[in-house]
C-alpha cells in the first residue's frame, strides 16, 4: 500500500512538471498565434485560433520537455510569463512583417497603376485590391507549401535562439526589429519595383507625347491604358513575385535571428 502512495505521489509530481512546461510552451504559442501569418489573421475567429494555439502547444511540447525540465508550477512568477509571452510575441512580429510587405507592395503597385481606388479585403482598414490579392495568394501558397509543419518546426527551434526564461536584451530586440522592418520595405519595394518601373516610364513617355501634341488630350488615352497595362502585368508577374516572397519566408523561418550570436 505504501509502495503504490509513493507511486502516486511520483507521478503527480511528473504530472505537475509536464503541466507547468505546457503552460509555459502555450504562453510563448499563444502570444505568437495573434501574429502568425494565415493561423493569426483577423478574419480567423478566435475561438479558432484557440484551437490552433493548443494544437500547436501539444506539437512543440514533446519537443522541447527536456529544455524545461524541473519547472515547477508553484516557482512560477510574473518573469516567467513576461519572458515566454515576449518570446512569443517578438517571434510573431518577425513574421507578421513579411505579410505587411505583401500588403505594402500592392499598395505601391495600386498607386502606381492608378487602381488604388478599388478597395477590398476583409481586414480592420481597407486596402486596395492589389495588396488583398498578394495577401491572400501569398498566405494561400505558404499554406500549400507546408507553413503548419514550418511554423511548428520554427516554434521548437525558437528555444534554442530565446531559452525560457531568459529574455533577449533590449538593445537587441531593438535592432532585430528595425533590421525586420528595413527588410520588410526592402521587399515590398522588390516586389513592386515592375509596376513603379512600368508606370514610370509609361508616364514619362505621355508627357513627351503632350509635349509634342499639346491638343491631344493624353489624360483620356493615357489613364485607361496604363489600368489595363497594370492588370497584365499583374498576371503575368504575380506568380514570379510571390515566389520571391515564399523564398523570403522560407529563410526567415530558416535562420530568424542571423546577427545574434
Amino acid at each position: 500500500m505504501n509502495a503504490m502512495i509513493a507511486l502516486l505521489t511520483g507521478y503527480a509530481g511528473l504530472a505537475q512538471e509536464v503541466l507547468a512546461a505546457a503552460v509555459l510552451v502555450f504562453l510563448r504559442v499563444g502570444a505568437a498565434m495573434a501574429l502568425l501569418p494565415a493561423f493569426g489573421e483577423r478574419i480567423v475567429p478566435q475561438r479558432v485560433r484557440l484551437v490552433l494555439a493548443l494544437a500547436f502547444t501539444a506539437i512543440v511540447l514533446p519537443a522541447v520537455t527536456d529544455r524545461l525540465a524541473g519547472i515547477d508550477l508553484a516557482a512560477f512568477s510574473f518573469r516567467w510569463i513576461w519572458t515566454e509571452t515576449a518570446a512569443g510575441l517578438l517571434l510573431g512580429f518577425g513574421l507578421r512583417f513579411l505579410v505587411m510587405a505583401l500588403q505594402i507592395a500592392g499598395t505601391m503597385a495600386a498607386q502606381a497603376t492608378s487602381l488604388a481606388q478599388l478597395y477590398a479585403g476583409a481586414g480592420a482598414e481597407p486596402q486596395p485590391a492589389m495588396s488583398h490579392l498578394f495577401t491572400m495568394a501569398g498566405l494561400a501558397l505558404a499554406v500549400a507549401a507546408g507553413l503548419h509543419v514550418q511554423l511548428a518546426r520554427f516554434l521548437i527551434l525558437s528555444y534554442d535562439l530565446l531559452p525560457a526564461g531568459q529574455l533577449i536584451p533590449a538593445a537587441d530586440a531593438t535592432g532585430w526589429g528595425v533590421a525586420r522592418a528595413a527588410h520588410a520595405f526592402t521587399l515590398a519595394f522588390t516586389l513592386a519595383a515592375p509596376f513603379v518601373i512600368a508606370a514610370t516610364v509609361y508616364n514619362v513617355a505621355l508627357g513627351a507625347i503632350n509635349r509634342a501634341m499639346p491638343q491631344l488630350m493624353v489624360v483620356f488615352v493615357g489613364a485607361p491604358a496604363l489600368t489595363l497595362g497594370g492588370l497584365v502585368l499583374l498576371a503575368l508577374a504575380t506568380p514570379a513575385l510571390l515566389t520571391v516572397w515564399l523564398g523570403a519566408l522560407g529563410s526567415f523561418l530558416a535562420d530568424p535571428m542571423p546577427s545574434r550570436p
